[in-house]
Parts: structure tokens; sequence; C-alpha cells
């Protein structure tokens, strides 16, 4: 059997403490530190803890060339190449574990970055509830939320006296100064009425269409959407789950921004895919209402294609989904509409929804648009009032 390292993975020492009964015994509280070593590893979703003797074999096996695992038994314990083995961290040829060099060789073909793949890997959420983790928050102590936070930084730095400051000239008034005064983040949709099948096409057009490909070399195509993307790549995706749409059965989807048309993954009854929006979104039911909930997934394969193994190629990624969450928004509410857009997500529910590979493309965020609620059950944040009058107050 040949083996070889995984092509990432980062090593911390983490302390922990631990109960000892013999330590009470003697009269001390019976509590110790304990150092642990801790792999992580961006082929898999769990951490793995390592003892000394597996973190010594790693640090001289090679993550490229292919080794004999009876030569590499020579000088290092068999029972610790085992059990790397069996923690995926030492991969097996055509031989081992199928899973393990699936996973691995998904990675290496991504052309990753090691520390943003391990950032991507072990930052996504997996069934978190906001709403019930802010109200477990709130009982655990009578302090309110901004107690326990203490003071906030001061909402403006300021670098000299008010006196040495250059004032600029006014910006005037414009059909985009309007247009940004009713920018405002959407919790409240209208339940009862569907979104209309031209207004669905257009938001979706200006915020994720390409208006123009173009076969910038042989076999290499460039898109022109609405926003900026680094190499003109636009590699994030949108996948649609449709909710209330006129013309368009309530399920999944994919967004085809050439064709400008939608890829139907599945249909869902209408109660389930509010449901899994919910899960989706982190527990959020007021954004889970909107009748357009859309996940922004990073096609890091794409990419990284161009930009491999560099230090900026994630953060690009991620500034590209900020780029088209913000263009979604000012699509939707020159319609009138309403939008939003969340990183609290639960990104490994999105994945198995799509069915998608997290190291090869992967969520970053989701937002949605739709017709506003007439009433405002949830709090929204419009200190202009260009949306709310100032006569109907925040619900409590």
């Amino acid at each position: 059997m040949q083996v070889r390292r995984c092509a990432h993975v980062m090593i911390e020492p983490r302390e922990r403490l631990d109960f000892d009964l013999a330590l009470l015994a003697t009269g001390g509280t019976g509590l110790r530190s304990v150092i642990e070593w801790i792999a992580l590893a961006p082929h898999r979703d769990t951490e793995v803890v390592l003892s000394l003797d597996e973190v010594a074999v790693l640090g001289v096996v090679s993550p490229e060339q292919w080794l004999s695992l009876d030569e590499l038994a020579q000088s290092h314990p068999r029972e610790v190449l085992d059990a790397l083995l069996e923690k995926q961290l030492l991969i097996a040829d055509a031989t081992g574990d199928t899973g393990a060099r699936a996973a691995d060789k998904a990675l290496r073909d991504a052309h990753w970055r090691g520390l943003d793949a391990i950032a991507h890997r072990y930052s996504r959420w997996r069934g978190v509830d906001t709403v019930e983790a802010q109200r477990r928050f709130g009982e655990e102590t009578d302090q309110t939320f901004l107690q326990r936070l203490g003071d906030a930084p001061v909402q403006v730095r300021e670098w000299v006296d008010p006196a040495q400051r250059q004032a600029l000239s006014a910006a005037g008034s414009s059909a985009l100064d309007a247009l940004l005064a009713r920018r405002v983040t959407c919790r409240n949709y209208e339940l009862t009425q569907n979104l209309s099948f031209a207004d669905f096409s257009t938001a979706m057009y200006r915020a994720f269409g390409a208006r123009a490909v173009d076969e910038y070399a042989p076999g290499i195509f460039l898109l022109k959407k609405g926003a900026p993307s680094a190499g003109g790549l636009h590699p994030v995706e949108a996948y649609v789950l449709v909710q209330r749409v006129d013309s368009i059965a309530p399920g999944l989807y994919h967004y085809h921004p050439a064709a400008h048309a939608l890829e139907p993954i599945r249909e869902m009854p209408a109660d389930e895919l509010t449901a899994l929006a919910k899960v989706c979104l982190g527990g959020q039911p007021y954004f889970a209402q909107a009748h357009v909930v859309i996940a922004l997934t990073g096609r890091f394969v794409r990419n990284f294609w161009k930009y491999r193994n560099h230090a900026k190629a994630y953060r690009a990624v991620i500034l590209d989904a900020g780029h088209l969450s913000q263009i979604l928004y000012l699509a939707a509410t020159e319609l009138g509409l309403g939008a939003f857009v969340t990183a609290g997500v639960n990104e490994v529910q999105i994945e198995q929804a799509f069915g998608l590979e997290p190291m090869a493309e992967g969520p970053l965020a989701m937002c949605g648009f739709g017709i506003r609620g007439v009433e405002r059950n949830e709090v929204e944040f419009d200190p202009n009032h260009a949306v709310w009058p100032a006569d109907k107050p925040n619900p409590v």
C-alpha cells in the first residue's frame, strides 16, 4: 500500500481543564490543565485529536510523494501509521479508503491555499438556530445583552479635531440617492400574495445575470455582470429556493446567468420548502418567509483555477458575494420590493440540499427578496423612516 499525507493540515495545541479525582483527594480542586494536539484538515468535517507520536509522523511524511507503508513502518511505529490512516490524515492509494482519497483529491483539484481552506471548512455551521441561541444567551445571566458586551467602540474613528476637518461639497440629489435612501433590510414579507414572474425575472437578471459572455482566449470565457469580479471569472453561483412566485413551482433551482434561466433541481411542498429555508438560514424565521431565498455559493474550482494557492483568492470570492447581494438590494428596492442578506447560515444543510461538495463549491451567504408586508411585525432598522413612517414604531 502506498500512502501520503493529506493535502493540508494544521496542528493546533489547545489547553483544556480535566477533572482528576486523585488531585481532589490530596486537597486540591481536582482540576488539572491538559494540552491536546488538534489536527484541522480541510478535507474532513471534524477535528482530530492526535498523540505526540502521530504529530511527529505527520511532520515527516510528504503530502505529494507516495511512499510505501511497509517502508514507513521500518522507521515509525505501525500502530501510529494505522491510526493516522483511520483518522484520514494519511491517505492511501487505490487500495485504501476511497472516501478519504476522494475528499482529499477534491481539495487538491480546487487549488486551495491551506489557511483559507481550513478557515472555510471549520467556520461552517451545521444545525445552528440563532434565535434559540440568543434566547439561551439571555437566560444565562440577569445582565442585559449590552451590559454583557460592555461599552461599544466609538461609532466613527476621528483623527483630528473637528476644526481641522475639510468639509466636502454636498452630493446633491439624484435617482440613486432616492434609491439608496429606500434600501432597508426587510424582515417583513407578505405571505398571502405571490411575487410576479416579471419582477422575479427582472431582479434576478439585474443582480446575477450576465450582460455578456466573452471568449477572452480559446476555451476561456469571462462574464460581464453588474458587479465586479476578480479576473472577470464571477465564481459565485445563485441557488434559489422559490417559495411564492407566479408561474414557478415551489422548489429548488439553480440560476443560469448566461441563459437568464432557472435550472430545476427538485420541486418541494410549500411547507417543506419554508422549513428548509429556515434551517438553512440559521433559524431566522423572518428571512425564511421571503418569496425568494438565494444561497450564494463560491465555485472555488473556477476562481482558484487562475489564482492558485493565492493569498487573496478566497477573499476575492467573498467580495464577489458582497457585491452581488448589494446589487440585489438595489434591484429589489427599485421594484418596490424588500431584500435581505445574512452570513448566519447553516452551510452544511445548504450543501446537502443542493448536493454541493463543500471544498469545490461552498455557501458564503444567503440573500433573498419579495413583497414587503403591510404590517411591521419584526424589527427593521429604518432610522430615516424611508420605508416605515415615524408614527409606526418598531414592534417591541
